[in-house]
């Protein structure tokens, strides 16, 4: 039972590093092409916030299911 909460919270764990990886990848990219490319910030910042939003819904669902695994057990 006790093994349950521990695989939880490692799974938990790596899905935030995992979706904090991806975000970081996501600005990273997103700021060097603004600087390379000042006159399409606005269709980058848009497409940005759109990737960013799918990292996190998945991201979240990756801790829901990890909440749901542990409460099952």
């Amino acid at each position: 039972m006790d093994f349950a909460w521990l695989a939880a919270g490692i799974g938990a764990g790596l899905v935030v590093i995992g979706g904090g990886l991806g975000i970081g990848k996501l600005a990273s990219s997103a700021m060097d092409a603004s600087g390379r490319q000042p006159e399409a910030a606005g269709a980058i910042r848009t497409s940005i916030i759109i990737a960013a939003a799918l990292i996190e819904g998945m991201s979240f669902f990756g801790l829901v299911i990890c909440i749901l695994l542990a409460l099952k057990a």
